[in-house]
């Protein structure tokens, strides 16, 4: 299919990753202004909720907030965790497309929803924003009386690099024997920074996000380039994925990360995990969000909260 006609123009007019970044506190400042003026003329609001509220947690060195939104049915509910993307470096839990999104997923998915505000790369690099999570989750799975959730039907989902510390938080989970996780909703993964998918040179230039932005985003969070063989940096690489919760892996067309998405949803399966790979024609890498104006980011968004629904309404032993 070719590129969405909407998304032709508009692509002259998203701004880059800068070459050099000097302050990140302005950096980060300025892009969620932007990415909250874009939102407002693209993303449809989220709906609202019974309440939004911020909790600050307790991390090793340091403390993080969750967002967290509750839907109007009665509890107690099964529980979303949502790790917003940003490319490890910026985005934030606060922001109104991460808002819009949890309302939604609060609403649609019947579940309380709660947004991680993970520390930011390069002044955290890997693996603090994945501790974070980490920590988060635990947090979490402890306190379900507090926050009204049933804290044996847990899920996660993020886009982009929230992605990738979804499933970094699934495999870390298991791995440590940390609260059992029912479901991963998996958008736009970035699932492998050794940067092998054919993918990132087949889309790599002319669709907004470009191979050297995801080179140098994967730089700054890296402590080293020997990092990218990690699997909790690169879930794509781990020796063993049984044992993993089941996946619904979505991913963009003319995205370089496309083939990230449809190599790990053949991993699994073959691991014995039940996942399903759902490519997204003409989009690019950001378009899910575009729900103002694009039919097909309303179609994407529905996919997504179907199954989240269907996850959230039993364990999740099969998808699709």
């Amino acid at each position: 299919m070719p590129l969405d006609p909407f998304l032709a123009p508009l692509l002259a007019n998203l701004p880059p990753l800068p070459d050099h970044i000097d302050d990140f506190d302005a950096f980060r400042a300025q892009e969620t202004a932007g990415a909250d003026a874009l939102v407002d003329q693209l993303m449809e609001p989220g709906p609202d909720v019974a309440s939004e509220q911020t909790i600050s947690i307790p991390v090793e060195g340091g403390v993080i907030d969750l967002v967290v939104f509750q839907p109007f049915s009665g509890g107690p509910h099964p529980v979303h965790l949502y790790i917003h993307g940003g490319g490890w470096i910026s985005g934030t839990a606060h922001s109104r497309a991460t808002a819009n999104t949890c309302r939604e997923r609060a609403i649609g998915a019947d579940c309380t929803v709660i947004a991680i505000e993970y520390r930011k790369a390069p002044e955290h690099r890997f693996p603090t924003a994945l501790n974070d999570c980490f920590a988060a989750l635990t947090w979490v799975a402890n306190h379900g009386d507090q926050l009204g959730i049933r804290p044996e039907l847990i899920t996660v989902g993020g886009g982009s690099a929230g992605a990738n510390l979804a499933a970094a938080l699934t495999l870390k989970s298991r791995d440590e024997g940390g609260p059992a996780i029912a479901f991963q909703l998996l958008e736009v993964p970035a699932l492998d920074l050794t940067l092998a998918s054919p993918s990132l040179q087949e889309n790599g230039t002319g669709y907004d996000l470009t191979l050297d932005a995801i080179r140098e985003l994967a730089a700054l969070y890296l402590p080293s380039s020997d990092d990218a063989t990690n699997p909790y940096a690169s879930p794509l690489l781990a020796p063993g994925l049984s044992g993993l919760p089941p996946a619904y892996i979505m991913s963009s067309e003319f995205d370089p990360l496309r083939d990230d998405g449809a190599r790990y949803a053949e991993a699994l399966t073959a691991a014995g995990v039940p996942a399903q790979f759902s490519l997204q024609l003409g989009h690019i890498h950001a378009s899910s969000a575009f729900t103002k104006v694009m039919q097909s980011a309303r179609d994407w968004r529905d996919e997504a909260l179907t199954v989240l629904l269907r996850a959230n309404r039993r364990p999740a032993t099969t998808v699709g």
